[in-house]
């Protein structure tokens, strides 16, 4: 099974939503943990990445596409 690509910068979708409503959370720290900032309420949580890959469904906004296209920063 290949496993998930994801970076710093990156908004992801995760399998449950916050309790604000939010689902959408944006990753700024990686490393054996990742912490997760909800892009609904600003809060962030520290989770194993373990736990993070399990749980995360989809990249939806990539820092790497960013880059590489300067139309999509517009």
């Amino acid at each position: 099974m290949e496993r998930k690509q994801f970076q710093l910068g990156d908004v992801v979708q995760m399998k449950k939503n916050h309790p604000c409503g939010s689902s959408e959370m944006e990753i700024i720290r990686m490393g054996m943990d990742i912490r997760i900032k909800c892009v609904g309420c600003k809060h962030s949580v520290l989770v194993p990445r373990a736990k993070f890959e399990k749980n995360m469904r989809k990249v939806l906004r990539s820092t790497a596409i960013m880059a590489e296209d300067p139309k999509t920063n517009e």
